[in-house]
């Protein structure tokens, strides 16, 4: 077995027509995450070719495939934040399930290790199901579990629809002396700083004890965000909430769909409401906004996923308040390099 890099041209070529057409091995891969992928929203080709190209916000990022006898058998994906968290590495490596206990995983581990030192990175880390062997594999490899997240869905078409009407007008009544704006699709560009201070939002997020710091958000990134999305063949529908006193952004929230291949699943993007703001049920009015305006436009829509961290109660609190019933449950996983 040998560990052989993908090419930056493989990687930027574009999705084409199916993994068929990456004839040097991102196909293979792109294989491997199918059979291993858990119940819920699968990811299409193109969303695939996108983040191994780049993170979510542009990162930097490496892919490397492990190939026995020129069969693609595992790889792994190597992103680099830049605009912050300089100290770590995101990792996703993937083992066909034919071929685990092979030590095709643990040295994939140890390649990611000598690639993210070399990078100046000192933490790795991953997430996983909580009771899936990616969770086993990575705490016998000296992981620690640093975080929980639960994943709970929304059925739409069995939703009250009637009674979440009845539940928006109420929380509207809190939320007096805010406007709501909305777009399908990138930011338009008079948003895009207040879309950063929005994102900013998300450092309130419990992360337990994962090593991360506080995200760094620009216009910028806001943009690279959106176009890496788009490359991704993911619409998105945003909804922000915004102060009539000071016309400040005060919140907001996003819904993702895979515009080629659906598959009846959207995921719920971020939700955040900053610190000043809070107390006045804007969390909820957007959310129920957004899904009122995504079942318009979206008919085909069935089921919608989102995260909530076992630490963030109140945004749980929210979720089940709107019929949102529990998944699973991951793990985010941290090793100290």
């Amino acid at each position: 077995m040998h560990i052989e890099r993908v090419a930056a041209a493989e990687r930027e070529a574009g999705p084409k027509d199916g993994p068929e057409d990456s004839p040097k091995g991102l196909g293979g891969l792109y294989e491997i995450a199918r059979v291993c992928a858990l119940p819920g929203p699968a990811m299409s080709w193109p969303h695939f070719v996108a983040g191994a190209a780049s993170g979510s916000s542009g990162e930097r990022t490496e892919t490397w495939l492990a190939r026995d006898g020129g069969q693609v058998v595992g790889g792994h994906i190597l992103r680099l934040p830049s605009h912050d968290n300089t100290h770590v590495a995101l990792l996703q490596l993937m083992t066909h399930p034919g071929r685990r206990r092979e030590g095709i995983g643990g040295a994939l581990l140890d390649h990611a290790i000598v690639r993210a030192r070399a990078e100046g990175r000192s933490v790795l880390v991953g997430e996983a199901p909580a009771d899936g062997p990616g969770s086993a594999f990575a705490v016998a490899h000296g992981f620690s579990r640093a975080t929980a997240e639960t994943r709970l869905v929304l059925d739409l078409p069995t939703a009250d629809w009637s009674g979440l009407e009845l539940l928006r007008a109420r929380a509207v009544r809190h939320a007096t002396g805010y406007s709501l704006e909305r777009w399908a699709g990138p930011t338009p560009a008079d948003l895009l700083d207040d879309m950063a201070r929005l994102n900013e939002g998300m450092n309130d997020e419990p992360l337990g004890d994962l090593a991360m710091e506080d995200q760094r958000w620009t216009a910028e990134r806001v943009r690279a965000r959106d176009e890496m999305l788009s490359r991704a063949g993911q619409r998105t529908y945003t909804v922000i909430a915004r102060h009539l006193g000071g016309g400040d952004p005060a919140g907001y929230t996003q819904l993702v769909i895979d515009a080629e291949r659906p598959e009846g699943w959207v995921r719920q993007s971020s939700t955040a409401v900053l610190k000043a703001h809070r107390g006045r049920r804007l969390g909820l009015v957007l959310k129920l906004a957004n899904l009122m305006w995504l079942r318009a436009c979206e008919p085909s829509a069935e089921r919608v996923i989102t995260w909530n961290s076992v630490e963030n109660p109140h945004m749980r609190a929210i979720n089940e308040t709107i019929g949102f019933e529990i998944f699973d449950t991951w793990h985010g996983l941290q090793l100290a390099i």
